[in-house]
């Protein structure tokens, strides 16, 4: 099958040629650096099939002009699929696949790698040592043993992620629309409602999908209920919080800290160089200032094994529907996606 592969860098292209051989699929991968949106997707033309990562618009006028060319399969390479209309997928006659697991442990781990680079301001103690400084002034952390840690949305991530903070000695508290009955295994864990995470946790956490009842979860009310200088620490989709409400909360000293691999207008800022431009967005710009502020961009997932992980479903996906396979894999139009996994 020829696939025209939108958002590539050369990580991509080399484990997606990699496990196309090994698998002895023989698909044609068409390669674009380009985001996928309507001015973009006459290059999908002759394709029956294209495969697109998150920030990629397969919104409804996107997909008229791939149906019209013949495209008929979406095939995500990530977890969430909120970029996609599904609705007008489903009319057009056109099959949407994802890729629902791949290595949690790199989400997890990265979001460990925030809490621990913002507590202990490794940042700002890095860049003071290069410059012959070994001043601690302005470098005082706090134990993580004893804090409580509010994790909302407990699938795979989430608990991985449970499960290394038990070992830091912390104190767990999970928020999930649908409990995972493992969650309160693990240590001292126990679920609470929304309000009680928000107003107990020292650290706050978010693996929820993006969906309408999780967009902006973290607004101006929640975060008035949460507990003065609290870690908030986002690798889910950028819309789960109301970045103008964080940064007034930060402000405010509601949010003493804030870490997030991913942000609501990322779109058109991730994954390309502007190093030697200006960058326009003004709230980006804001967030960047704040000396409590740690940004990384979109690459909680960015491991070997995620990556390899990645490779394998999505190219299993596009063969499963080749062949005329039942694909394990597919969104269905009326599926319903309950706060527990991230991409």
């Amino acid at each position: 099958m020829k696939i025209a592969v939108f958002s590539t860098e050369p990580y991509d292209r080399q484990f997606l040629d990699a496990e196309n051989a090994s698998a002895k699929a023989n698909h044609e991968l068409v390669y674009f650096d380009t985001r996928l949106e309507p001015k973009t997707a006459s290059l999908a033309e002759g394709c029956p099939a294209i495969c697109v990562f998150v920030n990629d618009d397969v919104g409804t006028e996107t997909l008229k002009v791939l149906a019209a060319q013949g495209t008929r399969l979406i095939a995500l390479r990530c977890t969430g699929f909120n970029n996609v209309d599904l609705k007008t997928a489903a009319e057009l006659g056109m099959t949407v696949v994802r890729v629902t697991v791949y290595s949690p442990y790199s989400v997890a781990e990265h979001v460990v790698g925030l809490i621990l680079m913002l507590n202990r301001r490794l940042y700002r103690a890095y860049n003071r040592v290069r410059d012959d400084n070994f001043a601690l002034h302005g470098l005082m952390g706090f134990d993580l043993h004893g804090r409580t840690v509010g994790i909302l949305g407990t699938g795979k991530i989430g608990m991985i992620l449970a499960g290394i903070m038990h070992g830091f000695g912390c104190q767990l508290l999970g928020y999930d629309a649908y409990p995972n009955a493992n969650f309160e295994t693990i240590g001292n864990a126990r679920y609470v409602s929304l309000p009680e995470l928000l107003a107990s946790s020292d650290i706050i956490s978010l693996h929820c999908p993006l969906i309408p009842e999780t967009h902006h979860i973290i607004n101006v009310e929640s975060i008035a209920q949460m507990k003065p200088g609290v870690m908030l620490i986002n690798t889910s989709r950028g819309a789960l919080i109301d970045t103008q409400a964080v940064i007034d909360g930060i402000k405010s000293g509601r949010i003493g800290y804030l870490g997030i691999d991913v942000y609501e207008q990322e779109n058109e800022l991730f994954f390309r160089d502007w190093s030697d431009t200006v960058i326009q967005d003004d709230v980006f710009q804001l967030l960047q200032s704040f000396p409590n502020v740690v940004i990384t961009a979109h690459q909680a997932f960015f491991t070997r094994d995620a990556l390899q992980d990645i490779s394998k479903t999505t190219i299993a996906n596009i063969t499963d529907i080749e062949q005329g396979r039942p694909c394990p894999n597919e969104v269905k139009t009326e599926q319903k996606v309950v706060a527990k996994t991230s991409a």
